[in-house]
């Protein structure tokens, strides 16, 4: 054995505390991927035990990912500073701790903020966790390194609220979070036990202003579309406060990005036009394949009167065909290029938003796992592509920056979606039952026929009434919601144009970003 293999062997991790390494920190990847979505199918039961209304309980979502992004960029310049290991161990073990915070939660108020602390914990376990894997593999095995990661970050999601609504259905939806607390706990014995600690400390200063002034705009503007339709919009102090703030760090953000020197948001990153339209495309997909969830969980347990477990069941196919899509792109990718396989990506996605609005309240599970399977097949065809292409043209000393900056985009667009259906969907249900409300009266050849018994002098018969109306017009707000996704699925396929393919030249390794 030669010096320089000695001293690459040496370098790295022997076999056996290799797979010790990888079986910790996929751990924790896993409890904070599956944490995206377990919660999703849970939300009806805790409206109720937490008393919190429809455009309430959404807050148990936004805030994880507001906190989520804001925090992912500080925990790597904490980890540059402190020590990947310290990191990683202090992140797993504040999950742990908010995670039971969680579970024993009373009232939303509590909910939210052990919510937003288990975000900022969470943030920096991923991109850490992937950091520690291509750490303890040499350089030949970095793929299969890539390969475990990605397995990692695509279970999580899938096994989501298929897990979730089993533990609610059987146990309580408290334990959707108490379940973190076997795994954090093997995670921090694992990472504590095998991971090396053999970091270079960097003394690097980090942008606190920029960092501070970007958290208060994008909280502040979270805040404002959270509480928007409870407070009635601009007729409240509250929303002008909040708006105003939002206003004032937004600018102070921008104006310290362009007059500070290494600041928290590089400028130049958005010089780059396949980034910045990349970014966009991200943010709008948060949007049509993220935000959508939770309005499609509580329409299938508030309007069809599915169970949690049931609702996790027909949600599975969907994230099945994405993880297809995710392991089948790279290979059409190399035939055909990075665009094909996002235009047809966005096609499928439409097509499975279409299929969604084209149902009624009379729908079975297999047509809804059906679309459901297109349309995840669409969206696995989609974030691999749009990844590469964004980080294709820009400068290898800004994909740390452009990293951070893709994956806030794509938070924000998640939780800016979220509140904006949530919002929709109430305004198009007092619609609707505006509309439909105008039809139901004793001349009216529909009511003859579907209610022939009906009495408009009787209480009993014009709650019946009501209950029937009501009903049809919040189906038709969810189905409208889907349409609208549907439409904006195939607009992006404009901004395709604007996006420039690299050579054969200079095409760029395929990429994930989580």
């Amino acid at each position: 054995m030669t010096d320089e293999q000695t001293a690459h062997d040496e370098h790295y991790p022997d076999p056996a505390s290799r797979l010790l390494i990888t079986i910790s920190v996929m751990l924790a990847t896993v409890m904070v991927t599956v944490d995206m979505t377990i919660a999703n199918v849970a939300l009806p039961h805790m409206q109720a035990t937490l008393s919190a209304g429809p455009e309430e309980i959404v807050w148990v979502l936004t805030s994880y990912i507001i906190a989520t992004a804001i925090g992912t960029p500080l925990c790597g310049w904490l980890a540059s500073r402190f020590g990947r290991k310290r990191m990683m161990l202090v992140c797993v073990v504040g999950f742990v701790v908010a995670s039971l915070a969680c579970g024993l939660a009373n009232s939303l108020v509590v909910m939210v903020l052990a919510r937003m602390v288990q975000g900022l914990f969470g943030a920096g376990l991923v991109p850490l966790s992937q950091a520690t894997l291509l750490d303890s593999y040499p350089p030949e095995l970095h793929g299969k390194a890539m390969g475990f990661f990605s397995v990692g970050t695509m279970l999580g999601p899938l096994l989501g609220p298929t897990l979730g609504g089993w533990i609610t259905d059987a146990v309580s939806w408290r334990w959707v979070f108490f379940i973190n607390l076997p795994i954090g706990l093997l995670a921090i014995a694992g990472i504590w036990l095998f991971q090396s600690n053999r970091d270079k400390l960097s003394p690097e200063r980090f942008d606190f202003f920029g960092f501070a002034s970007l958290s208060l705009a994008l909280g502040s503007f979270q805040l404002m579309l959270d509480r928007g339709q409870q407070c009635d919009w601009f007729e409240s102090t509250e929303i002008w406060i909040e708006a105003g703030i939002a206003a004032l760090a937004s600018w102070f953000t921008i104006v310290h990005m362009f007059t500070a020197r290494n600041t928290f948001i590089k400028p130049q990153i958005f010089a780059d036009r396949n980034f910045t339209v990349g970014a966009l495309m991200g943010a709008i997909l948060g949007i049509t394949s993220f935000a959508f969830v939770p309005i499609f969980t509580s329409m299938m347990q508030h309007q069809l009167g599915y169970s949690a477990w049931v609702t996790g069941i027909v949600s599975f196919p969907r994230g099945l065909s994405c993880m297809i899509g995710m392991l089948g792109v790279p290979f059409i990718m190399q035939k055909f290029g990075s665009r094909l396989p996002l235009a047809l990506g966005l096609i499928l996605s439409a097509i499975g938003m279409f299929m969604y609005s084209a149902m009624d309240n009379s729908v079975d599970t297999q047509a809804l796992a059906m679309a459901g399977f297109v349309q995840g097949f669409g969206m696995g065809l989609l974030f691999v592509p749009l990844t590469t292409l964004s980080f294709a043209t820009l400068p290898r000393g800004l994909r740390n920056e452009g990293t951070a900056m893709y994956n806030l985009v794509r938070n924000i667009g998640m939780a800016v979606g979220i509140s904006f259906l949530q919002r929709d969907l109430i305004v198009d249900e007092a619609v609707n039952k505006a509309r439909l409300t105008e039809y139901v009266r004793p001349d009216s050849p529909m009511v003859q026929f579907r209610l022939p018994d009906a009495d408009f002098g009787s209480t009993a018969s014009l709650a019946q009434m009501d209950q029937m109306v009501t009903h049809q017009a919040n189906i038709f707000a969810y189905l409208n919601i889907y349409h609208m996704l549907g439409v904006l699925s195939l607009a992006l396929i404009g901004l395709l144009v604007f996006i420039r393919a690299p050579k054969r030249a200079e095409t760029p390794e395929i990429m994930i970003v989580e």
